[in-house]
């Protein structure tokens, strides 16, 4: 940094100036891009002072009853203009039903309960009601607003055993698509509405992690000899997709798979790939700035091939031919599937 660029502060301190956790203000560069605009020799990213009045002004509208993304938008216009409502990042405004850890799930919320979580319930007097009694003896399975309300009190035991009961009575992939996603639509709604909420996604992100670990091992007798790959994109942070994506291979078709998470650099990945041999590499990507679709087509090729898959809708346009987009849960079920277990060519 020269004499004339200024000061540069690293997220710690801005936090702390402003009264903001550190998470909250990586959402606001995430969903807004209103972020820091340096990065320092060591690839750090750096806030500078221009940054740091336009997240004062931010935090001080938000903090006078301005939704988040209204107040984002004021301090990019007051930047350059109206043309700087978009995102500076080039990332699109995320639609409240897929914003936040809610849109890096494989799929959308069913049709059957969109509706029925339109925000966290309100508290009772009571509290936070503890999971019930079940008829079999076990935590009853909750309705999305019942555990959305657990999450939202940062009961993360109430959390834990109605996740659990859900997946032990109905499978991961009910539980995704009929609990997980309507409470992150609903954690979501809050955090754009309001900024806040933060806290609560990371909790109920961090129960469902560990809840989906254990179902991820290997199976005792895989159907697959060489094991499908999945990773985030480089730079993609919303691993948990993955996880759940792995717990339903293996529970429920016996697929052996290796899950590389968060943030997975492309050569990385390319040298698990000549390490592991894969059968199927699935590629995640949610955020459009994580979505560059070039690197996919420098992935090695291998003897015998492995079916590359990119998922999510992160990626632009420009995906290899080669190279199917996945949209939904399902959708990345049958392609591995089929992929596995291709079907005999003419004779």
């Amino acid at each position: 940094m020269t004499a004339e660029d200024g000061p540069d502060y690293g997220i710690g301190a801005v936090a702390r100036r402003l009264g903001v956790p550190a998470p909250t203000l990586r959402t606001w560069n995430l969903r807004y891009g209103v972020g820091p605009s340096r990065r320092s020799p060591g690839g750090h990213r750096r806030y500078d002072t221009a940054d740091l009045r336009r997240l004062e002004e931010m935090n001080r509208l938000i903090r006078s009853g301005v939704p988040a993304a209204d107040a984002a938008r004021h301090v990019l216009e007051d930047r350059s203009g109206p043309a700087a409502a978009r995102p500076a990042t080039g990332r699109e405004e995320i639609p409240a039903k897929d914003a936040g850890t809610a849109a890096s799930a494989v799929g959308s919320v069913p049709e059957s309960t969109a509706g029925t979580v339109a925000g966290p319930a309100p508290e009772t007097a009571a509290g936070t009601p503890s999971p019930a009694t079940g008829p079999e003896g076990g935590p009853q399975v909750p309705t999305p607003a019942m555990l959305a309300r657990a999450a939202v009190a940062l009961d993360g035991e109430a959390v834990s055993d109605w996740i659990g009961a859900a997946l032990a009575r109905h499978g991961v992939l009910w539980t995704w698509e009929r609990l997980v996603l309507p409470v992150f639509a609903a954690v979501s709604r809050r955090q754009l509405e309001t900024g806040a909420a933060v806290e609560v996604e990371h909790l109920f992100s961090d129960r469902l992690a560990a809840a989906l670990a254990p179902l991820t091992r290997r199976p005792r007798t895989p159907v697959n000899e060489r094991p499908v790959l999945l990773a985030c994109a480089e730079e993609e942070q919303h691993s948990l997709p993955l996880h759940a994506l792995a717990a339903v291979l293996s529970l429920d078709h016996g697929v052996e798979t290796r899950v590389l998470g968060a943030r997975t650099p492309y050569s990385a990945l390319a040298d698990a790939m000549r390490r592991l041999g894969p059968a199927v590499v699935f590629v995640w990507s949610h955020q459009a700035s994580t979505g560059d679709p070039s690197p996919l087509a420098a992935l090695p090729s291998l003897r015998p091939p492995a079916r590359v898959l990119a998922g999510g809708p992160g990626w632009r346009d420009g995906l290899p031919p080669s190279v199917p987009h996945v949209t939904s849960f399902r959708d990345a079920l049958t392609r591995i599937s089929a992929a596995l277990h291709p079907s005999p060519g003419p004779h």
